[in-house]
């Protein structure tokens, strides 16, 4: 960073408070620099507010409804059993306050100014608040991440996504989710084990796109056994209100129905509107995504950008690590910093969750020629002595050459707490022999990762 700094208000200006801007602005007040953040919503971006964290913990509630019924062979007898989605929504939601306000104190104990208000880029290195306040900065890094994609069919006002999802008045008893990825899956897997008659509306006929198809095949199936319909290669027409409430629903292949509400998470799209990037001359790509180098810098030399908005790769965790590299490179004393992002750990939280390192068997086959597969087919131990007829599927795929492990996935009961230990392992190079090396933990589900033959 320059030595002079004097000629601007600060020396970073962050657009967005959420895990990558709040990430980022810490460690560059930590290296010294003069920070301040732009944030026209709530502290914590998405992950925290409507996002993630609020949806973790409503699939541990959703979790406790077959907790409850498979306790009675585990030699429990519970009582007359009652849900209170109103006394859960308001917990999540107050729990959400308090991680608000654990980010702001974050923030201010390393002296980052928060301007609680929208700010736009006016010039070369000047920002435009709200409230008409100018201010400069050296350095201006955009972290205003993205938001659902919503409908154009008729009616299209009727429908919530995601973030209204948290706030609901009362459980649907029929509800329509539009979509086949990881949002639309959790969505109704936490809404079917509530009890609400959940369906699946997708416009093609492949659920989680990028994960392994064995894996994907085998959340389908126990999806559908738990009571969860799918409609594929489906489009929706209409969205009408009804006059005794909820809405008629008119799909492309069938006649019209009846729902309490239609929900759609069919995609995110970058935050970028209102920006003034057009007037930085900050370049877009075709998804409306900003364009930026390795170091997560745009083409404009003092503008950066991390988190969603960039579209590489929506997961708060990247973006976490994308705001503190961008720190470290700008106003750090060590050598640049690059994220990798190249086999990145994911988690599906479906009921039972997913979790997915590296390449699926169909890439490696495309990418290596030669993949040996290895694969653990089994029911957990506890759906066995409670009667659950579900069963885990977890898949290792090696280089046929040499039995380097280039993917893991699994569909189980804390499939994203094996995952993570495992995908160190993958981000290692660690080889099939390396982990038969190892020995079992017994009795456990993620023993089945050194005993795969």
């Amino acid at each position: 960073m320059a030595a002079d700094t004097t000629e601007y208000d600060f020396d970073l200006f962050t657009i967005g408070a959420g895990s990558g801007g709040v990430r980022a602005s810490r460690v560059a007040a930590a290296h010294g620099a003069r920070v301040a953040v732009a944030e026209e919503f709530r502290v914590g971006g998405t992950c925290v507010i409507r996002g993630c964290v609020p949806k973790k913990m409503l699939v541990y509630g959703a979790h406790f409804a077959e907790d409850l019924e498979d306790c009675a062979k585990f030699g429990w007898e519970i009582g007359e059993k009652s849900f209170d989605w109103i006394k859960l929504r308001d917990n999540v939601l107050n729990d959400v306050d308090r991680l608000e306000n654990a980010y702001t104190e974050t923030l201010e104990n390393h002296d980052v100014t928060i301007f609680r208000e929208r700010a736009e880029i006016t010039g070369g290195h000047e920002i435009t608040l709200a409230s008409g306040k100018v201010v400069t900065a050296r350095y201006i890094l955009i972290a205003t991440g993205a938001h659902p994609r919503m409908p154009t069919c008729e009616g299209a006002e009727h429908a919530i996504s995601s973030n209204e999802a948290f706030h609901l008045d009362a459980l649907p008893k029929r509800i329509l989710i539009a979509g086949g990825g990881y949002i639309a899956n959790e969505f109704a897997g936490i809404f079917n084990e509530f009890g609400s008659k959940v369906t699946i509306v997708n416009r093609s006929d492949v659920l989680l796109r990028g994960y392994d198809e064995s894996v994907r095949d085998r959340l389908l199936q126990i999806s559908t056994m738990k009571g969860i319909e799918f409609r594929f290669n489906t489009t929706f027409e209409y969205i009408r209100e009804c006059p005794d409430g909820g809405y008629f629903v008119k799909l492309s292949d069938r006649d019209e129905e009846h729902a309490d509400v239609v929900m759609f998470a069919t995609g995110r799209v970058p935050n970028v509107k209102g920006l003034g990037l057009d007037k930085a001359g900050v370049e877009l790509g075709e998804r409306g995504e900003i364009v930026v180098d390795r170091f997560s810098k745009t083409n404009i030399d003092h503008i950066y950008a991390v988190g969603d908005v960039t579209d590489r790769v929506q997961l708060t965790p990247v973006a976490i690590r994308e705001g503190q590299a961008f720190a470290d490179t700008v106003f750090g004393k060590g050598d640049p910093v690059a994220v990798d992002h190249g086999c990145i750990p994911s988690a599906v939280f479906s009921h039972p969750p997913i979790a997915s390192v590296g390449m699926t068997e169909g890439q490696a086959r495309n990418k290596l020629g030669t993949v040996k597969v290895y694969q653990a087919d089994f029911r957990p131990m506890k759906n066995v002595l409670a009667g659950r007829n579900e069963r885990s599927l977890m898949k290792m795929i090696c280089d046929g050459e040499n039995g380097k492990i280039v993917g893991i996935h699994m569909i189980a009961p804390e499939a994203p707490e094996m995952m993570q230990a495992a995908a160190i392992a993958v981000k290692a190079g660690l080889t099939k022999a390396d982990f038969d090396a190892t020995v079992a933990i017994h009795p456990t589900m993620a023993e089945e990762l050194v005993l795969m033959r």
